[in-house]
């Protein structure tokens, strides 16, 4: 690590792991039904809770107007303590989110003032500002989809929300990567290509762990390695919905079904990745990197079995999105030592 790159490696690097504690703060939000408890969006009234009773009560009669507790909690004997509990996790989403803004913009413009950026680097840290920003449109856009009619978010509005998130995490620890690793060596070709492939098929697995989470799709065909019935293609996926489109995107059997397979494919291409790289001489960081992603898609994909089995509880649920993350983050590694 270049000395003068020290403390923007640092700073990217913070802001990498702020990113990961937003991710799971929002699987808890997600798990917890909390995302629609803050029916409204200001940028520095609401920064901190309700700070008096009245005030909480005032919040509490504003979210009985919208149709999460109009069709589901009126019934369920909810109380003001209850929404304060839901109210927490989403406020405390959001807040982590500013804090976020905070720690990419203030820094970036220090370092901007002091010279400590390259042309280059100013560049993939504007793109990242514009990401911030975007994603930050893109949580509000989700939860605006669960206040007018339906009493829960659009599935593909999560998860774009969740999956752009995985995103600029892995752009910023890109970044970060290119300053710790300045010294440019030639690329192993054929295992940048096969990295690449299972990079793709992992992002549309976190897609699909998305439309899982949105349409509650874990919570069927709670068998394995067979669906229900003994079925390894639940005749339920036809049933559902009256297109293929629609029986892969909406249907909960055809998400699901889409979901376990992805899971194959993505061990698929690590291991072939593994067996590739015994043909060459790769380096320390080369091999570290496939060594870690063959260890931890092995536990992300036991964790994503019992996590079905068990009928998704919240720490199995939350555990097996953070081992996405580990996932993302050995494969970031991975290919960015096969490229560079």
């Amino acid at each position: 690590m270049k000395n003068k790159n020290k403390s923007v490696i640092i700073w990217l690097l913070s802001g990498c792991l702020l990113l990961f504690v937003m991710v799971v703060v929002g699987g808890i939000t997600r798990l917890t039904n909390s995302g629609l408890s803050m029916t409204d969006w200001h940028l520095v009234t609401d920064t901190f809770p309700p700070l008096t009773e009245a005030k909480w009560q005032e919040t509490f009669e504003q979210y009985k107007k919208f149709p999460e507790y109009q069709k589901i909690n009126i019934h369920n004997d909810f109380t003001l303590s209850d929404y304060k509990f839901i109210y927490f996790w989403e406020w405390f989403h959001r807040f982590i989110g500013r804090i976020i803004g905070l720690v990419f913009l203030i820094p970036f413009f220090y370092f901007l003032i002091k010279k400590r950026l390259s042309n280059e680097t100013i560049k993939k840290c504007a793109v990242l500002l514009g990401m911030g920003a975007f994603q930050g449109f893109l949580g509000w856009f989700m939860v605006r989809s669960g206040l007018i009619d339906n009493p829960d978010v659009s599935h593909f509005r999560l998860s774009l929300h969740l999956t752009f998130a995985f995103i600029t995490f892995a752009y910023t620890l890109w970044v970060a990567l290119d300053l710790i690793y300045p010294n440019k060596a030639a690329a192993i070709i054929p295992l940048r290509k096969i990295a690449r492939f299972a990079l793709v098929f992992l992002l549309l697995q976190i897609i699909y762990g998305g439309f899982v989470a949105g349409l509650n799709a874990g919570l069927i065909h709670n068998h394995w390695p067979m669906m229900s019935d003994g079925q390894f293609f639940h005749e339920s996926i036809v049933l559902e919905k009256d297109t293929w489109l629609l029986r892969l995107t909406e249907g909960k059997s055809g998400v699901q079904f889409v979901h376990r397979t992805l899971a194959y494919v993505v061990v698929g291409f690590i291991l072939l990745l593994a067996f590739k790289s015994h043909k060459f001489d790769l380096n320390k960081e080369q091999r570290s990197g496939i060594n870690a992603l063959v260890i931890i898609v092995f536990l992300q994909f036991a964790l994503g079995v019992f996590t079905l089995l068990h009928s998704v509880p919240l720490w199995l649920g939350l555990t097996h999105q953070v081992m996405a993350f580990f996932l993302l983050t050995a494969m970031t590694y991975t290919l960015h030592r096969l490229s560079k």
